[in-house]
């Protein structure tokens, strides 16, 4: 074929070039055997992959990208894969949490740097989804999401197992002396038996559920356990459908609209989704220009009715979800709230994606019009402890401490909390309110999932799993409980939250979104007077960067030279 009858594309730019720079461009092709009619017309499909084996959750994304490369041949294209880092949640210390904008920039800069007219973004543990649409979103290409999916379900001793929560039951229990040393070395392989992300409706799984709200995958494909089969047919299918993509020029930004991120609130809501879920589809927003506030999660989530009875604020795995229909059937539920005028990628939008859904478990699923809860949403709270808010994720907390009133226990930072916590002295009963500082964006640095603090081993030996908790942190969409967290601004700024002292009475009313500190402005100038910032220690390299750029939480914690979108053109040439 001629180059004549070849439709000039981004790729072209590289591979269709005369002379020296296209001799050099095609030349180094070639040294993989690749013939020139391959890449020199074709679609360029970039297939962002954030395989690792130290990021257990996508240790299967090889045979993940092959299926989508398949697609990608089959439909006319050519896949080209190619690495970014890769944020495991399990390994990384202090947490993933700090390298998620570090990720981001990795992602931006390898699709602008090279020849792609598209990509696919192959997504599984937590970071790696809001850092991979982060990325794609600030070059506004055609754009597709494959989330890798779920484990299957935790299996020990006749009971099924979720992912993280039972991790904090079972710690809680041995803590308590109801479980042995011997009893959580059986657990261990019990809990993860096969490929993919966290089974409960944890972090991961939210974010997969928040790339399908948004619109940028194919339906469906974000129930999928890993292990079925069904996972890789639908990765060959986006690899069909984003070659299409190219020639429909449907770039990402043309998908994430202010309705869509809408949309995304809501079906968090639903499904019990993580509190990091704002912090993330902040960040998103922000790239795209969109402007998204903490209040758009309280006005058009917290009231959206609690659907979905699975782990950490019910009884059930993502397997069993899947199962039961899936995100489609939430969809469908909640078709009154959901805005019809939007696309996804494959050029419908959610209501035509979910029409034939059906509910094969109201157990499971309930139905809309027979809730778990009638308002399950996030909630936020401000006062003037966090004049800039906090969150609670309502339908894991326990009813009865949605509105209390009692003595601060406080925690300077986590080597305070660790040293103290289980002091058989420390003076703390289950009335309290546990305040730990210092875990916010700055203040770790990297803003921990620390917040959903282990009671005190004393509280514990009386039957008691819950009370209130507060901190400037984040917690694992696996956790549970009655906690405020992402408390705005951070400690570390020397906020309200920074001057709390151990007997202060701290108030909390979810329902009248409020949260207050009973101690006077006065007081609080006088304390503000003698507060000193931690030393963090860090004067050099991506921490220092981070430590100096990072937004605050009700802002996305993305650091302040990345928002906003600098688009795919490159003008100079590498040689």
């Amino acid at each position: 074929m001629s180059d004549s009858g070849y439709k000039k594309r981004r790729s072209q730019n590289w591979f269709g070039k005369e002379g020296k720079d296209g001799f050099i461009y095609r030349s180094w092709m070639k040294n993989q055997g690749t013939p020139a009619h391959q890449f020199k017309g074709k679609p360029v499909i970039g297939i962002c992959n954030t395989w690792s084996e130290v990021t257990p959750c996508n240790a299967h994304f090889r045979e993940l990208a092959q299926s989508v490369k398949n697609g990608v041949y089959e439909a006319g294209g050519f896949p080209l894969e190619f690495p970014v880092m890769s944020l495991g949640e399990t390994l990384i210390r202090p947490t993933a949490m700090l390298y998620r904008n570090l990720a981001s920039m990795t992602v931006e800069e390898s699709i602008r740097a090279n020849p792609f007219d598209a990509v696919v973004l192959l997504t599984g543990c937590d970071k790696t989804t809001p850092s991979l649409i982060m990325g794609a979103a600030s070059v506004d290409l055609p754009t597709i999401v494959v989330s890798g999916g779920p484990m299957l379900n935790g299996k020990f001793r006749g009971r099924e197992l979720g992912s993280g929560t039972d991790v904090w039951r079972f710690d809680a229990d041995r803590k308590a002396g109801r479980m042995t040393e011997e009893e959580m070395d059986e657990a261990e392989a019990c809990m993860s038996r096969s490929i993919g992300h966290c089974n409960t409706m944890g972090t991961a799984s939210t974010m997969a559920v928040m790339a399908e709200s948004l619109g940028l995958t194919l339906p469906g494909v974000s129930s999928i356990p890993a292990a079925d089969s069904r996972k890789k047919m639908m990765a060959h299918m986006t690899g069909m459908r984003i070659v299409e993509m190219v020639e429909e020029e449907l770039s990402i930004s043309k998908i994430l609209t202010k309705p869509a991120f809408l949309n995304a609130i809501k079906v968090n809501s639903a499904v019990g989704g993580s509190t990091n879920f704002i912090l993330h589809l902040l960040a998103i927003a922000k790239r795209v220009g969109i402007d998204l506030t903490l209040n758009d999660f309280d006005v058009h989530g917290s009231k959206i009715p609690f659907l979905l009875n699975l782990m950490p604020s019910g009884k059930y795995l993502m397997e069993d979800y899947y199962y039961a229909g899936g995100i489609q059937v939430i969809m469908k539920e909640l078709s009154e709230h959901l805005d019809r005028n939007v696309i996804t990628v494959n050029g419908k939008n959610l209501h035509e994606n979910s029409a034939k859904a059906r509910n094969w478990n109201t157990d499971v699923i309930r139905p809309i019009t027979d809730p778990i809860l009638k308002e399950g949403g996030i909630t936020v709270v401000r006062g003037n402890l966090c004049t800039e808010g906090a969150v609670i994720k309502v339908s894991a907390a326990t009813p009865s401490l949605l509105k209390h009133k009692g003595r601060a226990v406080v925690f300077e930072n986590i080597e305070d909390y660790h040293a103290r916590v289980d002091d058989p002295d420390l003076d703390i009963d289950e009335t309290c309110v546990m305040v730990l500082k210092n875990v916010g964006p700055k203040g770790y640095p990297g803003m921990p999932e620390v917040g959903n603090m282990a009671l005190p081993k004393k509280i514990l030996e009386k039957g008691i799993d819950d009370m209130v908790r507060i901190s400037d942190g984040r917690m694992s969409g696996t956790a549970y409980g009655t906690v405020f967290l992402h408390a705005s601004p951070e400690s570390a700024l020397g906020s309200p939250l920074a001057l709390v002292q151990n007997g202060d009475i701290i108030e909390c009313d979810v329902q009248a979104k409020k949260i207050h500190l009973h101690v006077s402005d006065e007081e609080l100038a006088e304390r503000r007077k003698n507060w000193q910032p931690e030393d963090l220690g860090f004067d050099r390299g991506y921490i220092k960067l981070y430590i100096d750029t990072v937004n605050q939480a009700h802002e996305g914690a993305d650091m302040d030279f990345l928002p906003g979108c600098s688009g795919h053109v490159v003008n100079r040439e590498s040689h």
